[in-house]
């Protein structure tokens, strides 16, 4: 698998994911609409397509040659929804089997589809595992989940796996602040206090690199051992107050001597809860993440002190809906 086409590649996951490709050697071909700019590297080994994934032959003239693709391209939040309902609907859902059959006659080898933990919704399941019903509360969840079906359904020719990624969390070069994690952290190193929305909600998080580590590592493994299957890939399971606490203790140790930071408590509509095993993942292919919630934080607090997150606040870069409301995409 030498060459490689990232659907959304110049996003948050995607300006860590695509260095690394390039880093283990691969040819990579970035397909974007690049709404939120580009940082990505210079690289002979790297061609950037301005693109949208609904342009089926646009899409179709990228995977000329490539090998993989690994799907991450989506209006990715659920307040994005809110925001145009009709654009996220097409992207998220109505685009996905047109690309699949874009693929199959592209002769691509491997698919690697991005969805989220996010699909069980709320569960009170002490562990909640690949096969758990599935209870998405919002449209972003709802489609991704209708994805994996049209995935499963159309079953293409060539090898296939879904992952189901926890909450990500840690710096980025094109960093997203309306995150758990990320948001929290912000707060703290920049107002020295912490919004916790609503706090009871139990949320699974991944580190960044762990997310990259694991979209490499199913490039790598043989057809026969990912073919077919779902993975949920999360590493600590909290809640949120829980998330904000750990940020809290971690960024004051990174400031010694200065106030401790406050903790408030607003009201939030979103309820989502669930506790991920990702077991299966670690089992079935070894994956075992090895970044912590706390490793995010420091690498965030970092970035925030070198500069490399400025006006986190006010730049509308750092937040999907406030750059796509800008922007006024259709």
């Amino acid at each position: 698998m030498s060459k490689v086409l990232v659907t959304g590649g110049a996003g948050y996951v995607g300006h860590v994911l695509v260095p690394r490709l390039l880093d283990e050697g691969y040819d990579v071909v970035v397909y974007d609409t690049f709404w939120f700019g580009d940082i990505l590297p210079a690289s002979p080994r790297l061609t950037r397509v301005r693109g949208d994934i609904r342009d089926v032959q646009a899409l179709e003239k990228a995977l000329d040659g490539v090998d993989s693709v690994i799907n991450l391209a989506c209006i990715s939040n659920d307040t994005s929804f809110a925001l145009d309902e009709k654009l996220s609907t097409s992207i998220n859902r109505d685009a996905f089997e047109p690309m699949l059959r874009a693929c199959e006659r592209g002769k691509i080898k491997r698919f690697i589809n991005a969805s989220t933990s996010s699909v069980y919704g709320v569960s009170e399941a002490p562990e909640v595992f690949e096969d758990h019903p599935k209870t998405p509360l919002t449209f972003y969840n709802q489609y991704k989940w209708e994805c994996e079906q049209i995935l499963n359904r159309y079953n293409p020719d060539y090898a296939w796996v879904t992952i189901r990624p926890a909450t990500v969390c840690g710096y980025s070069p094109r960093c997203r602040l309306d995150l758990s994690v990320n948001i929290l952290t912000n707060y703290a190193v920049n107002k020295g206090e912490i919004l916790v929305f609503g706090g009871k909600q139990k949320r699974p998080n991944l580190h960044i690199q762990d997310m990259v580590d694991a979209y490499v590592m199913l490039l790598r493994l043989q057809d026969g051992q990912i073919d077919r299957n779902t993975y949920n890939c999360g590493f600590q399971n909290h809640s949120i107050m829980q998330i904000a606490e750990t940020v809290k203790s971690t960024v004051e140790a990174a400031h010694p001597g200065q106030q401790p930071i406050s903790l408030k408590v607003t009201e939030s509509d979103d309820n989502r809860s669930y506790h991920i095993n990702s077991e299966k993942i670690h089992r079935e292919l070894g994956f075992q993440p090895r970044r912590s919630i706390e490793d995010a934080v420091r690498d965030l607090d970092i970035a925030f002190k070198d500069g490399r997150l400025p006006n986190s606040f006010n730049d509308d870069r750092y937040y999907n809906v406030r750059t796509l409301k800008a922007l006024a995409v259709s």
